[in-house]
C-alpha cells in the first residue's frame, strides 16, 4: 500500500520536494491531503449522534468541549504525521520493530477488532443516511453503501491524490450542508461564541455527556493511518528539509482539523437552536433528528441532514478500510486486496441489519468498543515521538512531551471513565 523510503527517493521529485528544496514556487497545496483524510474520523456518524444529543439536551452549554477536543486532536494528529515523516515508518511498523513479538501480536489483534468496530459504525451511518435520504429500507441502503465505498476505494489505483481529493470534497460537502442548516435555523451566534470559550456545565448529566465528547476525541484507527499517509509521501533529504516539511504539515493538520471542528460545532449549534429551543430535549437518534427537522425547518433541512450523514458515513468508511490495511501490513507484514477487506468488514453490518438489531444502538455500542483501543495507539505514539534515536531532528521538545503526556493521560482516563459508566462499574 505504501512505498518504502528508498522507492520514494527513486521517484522523480514532485511539487512538494521541489518546494522543500527551493526549486519550486512557494505553495502549500502539495502538502495538503493526509490530514483531510484523518479529519474524517472526527466527523463520523458517531459524532453526529453525540453532538445532536448534546445540543438538544443542554443547548449551547457544551460548545467549549468541542473546541477543547479539537485542540487536543490537532496535537495528536500532528504527532502521528511527524512520526511518519521522521522515521519513514508508520506506527504499526514501529510497534513491530520496537516491541516484543507477543506484544505486537496482541496489539494487532486488538487493532483489528477496533478496525472492525470502526467500520461497522461508519458503514451503518452511511446506510442510515441513504435510508433517510431516499426512503428505502436499510438493507438496500446497505447494498448501495457497499457499492459506493468500493468505488471510492478503487481510486487508490490512480495514486493518493484522487482519493484525497474525493475525501476532501466529501468533508466540504458535509460543511456546506451544515452551513445551510444554520441558515435555516437562525441561531444566536453571539451566544454560541460565548459558550465556545466559557467552560461550564448544566448538572451531572451534562458532565457525563461532556466526558463522552472529550473521551471520543481521538479514534485509534486514524492515529495508525495518519502516520502511514505521511511516511513516504514527501521524503526530506536533510534535517532542515524535515523541519520545513513539518511546518507545512502543521498547516495541513490545522486547516483540516479546524474544518472538522467547525462542522462539529455547527452540528451542536443546529441541535441547540432547533431541538433545545423547541423543548425537544431527548433527540438522541439520527432517525429522530431527521424526522423532527422536517416539521420545524422544512423538508430541505432534513434532506441536507441526510446528505451530510451519507457523506460522513461513506468517507469515514473508506478511511476505516484504509486503516485496516495499514494495521495488518504494519503489525504482521500481511496484506489482502482492499476490496476483499471491504467486503469482509461489510458483513457485520449486513448481519446487524438482517436480524433487525437497532442500527442506532449498534452504532453507539461500537463507539464504546473503540474506547478500548485508545491507549494502545496513543501511548506508543507519545513514547516513540519522544525518542531521539527514532525521530532525529523532529523529536518532541520538552514542552511537546509534557503537553502530549497530559493530553494522552486525560483522554485515556476519560475513556476508562466512560467504559466504567457504560458497564455500571
Amino acid at each position: 500500500m505504501m512505498a518504502t523510503r528508498s522507492e520514494a527517493r527513486s521517484r522523480p521529485p514532485g511539487p512538494g520536494e521541489r518546494v522543500l528544496r527551493g526549486g519550486g514556487r512557494f505553495s502549500v497545496w502539495p502538502f495538503l491531503g493526509p490530514a483531510f483524510i484523518a479529519c474524517v474520523a472526527y466527523i463520523d456518524p458517531g459524532n453526529f449522534a453525540t453532538n445532536i444529543a448534546g445540543g438538544s439536551k443542554f443547548g449551547y452549554t457544551l460548545l467549549w468541549v468541542i473546541v477543547a477536543s479539537n485542540l487536543m486532536a490537532m496535537l495528536i494528529q500532528t504527532l502521528s504525521a511527524k512520526l511518519g515523516i521522521a522515521t519513514g515508518q508508520n506506527l504499526p511498523e514501529l510497534c513491530r520493530q520496537e516491541l516484543p513479538r507477543r506484544a505486537t501480536i496482541g496489539l494487532w489483534l486488538q487493532a483489528e477488532a477496533i478496525a472492525m468496530a470502526t467500520d461497522l459504525a461508519e458503514f451503518l451511518g452511511a446506510a442510515i443516511g441513504f435510508h433517510l435520504l431516499f426512503g428505502i429500507g436499510l438493507f438496500p441502503a446497505a447494498v448501495l453503501t457497499g457499492v459506493a465505498a468500493i468505488l471510492i476505494l478503487g481510486l487508490q489505483r490512480f495514486g493518493f491524490r484522487p482519493l484525497e481529493a474525493v475525501i476532501a470534497v466529501m468533508v466540504l460537502l458535509i460543511g456546506v450542508c451544515y452551513l445551510a442548516e444554520l441558515h435555516y435555523a437562525h441561531p444566536p451566534f453571539g451566544l454560541a461564541a460565548k459558550h465556545a470559550v466559557l467552560p461550564q456545565f448544566a448538572g451531572n448529566e451534562s458532565v457525563l455527556l461532556a466526558v463522552g465528547i472529550l473521551g471520543a476525541t481521538v479514534m485509534p484507527h486514524v492515529i495508525y493511518l495518519h502516520s502511514a499517509l505521511t511516511q513516504n509521501r514527501i521524503v526530506p533529504e536533510s534535517d532542515d528539509e524535515a523541519r520545513r516539511l513539518m511546518r507545512y504539515t502543521r498547516f495541513d493538520v490545522v486547516i483540516a482539523m479546524t474544518i472538522a471542528g467547525l462542522i462539529n460545532m455547527a452540528m451542536l449549534i443546529m441541535a441547540a437552536s432547533v431541538f433545545f429551543k423547541s423543548g425537544l430535549h431527548d433527540v438522541s437518534s439520527l432517525d429522530t433528528a431527521h424526522r423532527t427537522l422536517k416539521p420545524i425547518l422544512g423538508g430541505a433541512s432534513s434532506t441536507l441532514f441526510a446528505l451530510a450523514l451519507v457523506g460522513s458515513g461513506l468517507s469515514s468508511s473508506a478511511v476505516g478500510t484504509l486503516s485496516g490495511q495499514v494495521v495488518m501490513q504494519g503489525f504482521i507484514r500481511r496484506r489482502i486486496p482492499v476490496w476483499v477487506r471491504r467486503i469482509v468488514t461489510m458483513l457485520p453490518a449486513f448481519v446487524v441489519i438482517g436480524i433487525g438489531v437497532d442500527a442506532s444502538r449498534t452504532l453507539v455500542f461500537s463507539q464504546v468498543v473503540l474506547s478500548f483501543g485508545i491507549p494502545f495507539a496513543l501511548i506508543p505514539l507519545v513514547v516513540f515521538t519522544s525518542r531521539k534515536k527514532l525521530m532525529g531532528a523532529l523529536v518532541n521538545s520538552r514542552k511537546t512531551i509534557a503537553a502530549a503526556t497530559v493530553v494522552a493521560a486525560l483522554i485515556v482516563s476519560l475513556n476508562v471513565f466512560l467504559l466504567a459508566q457504560t458497564f455500571g462499574l
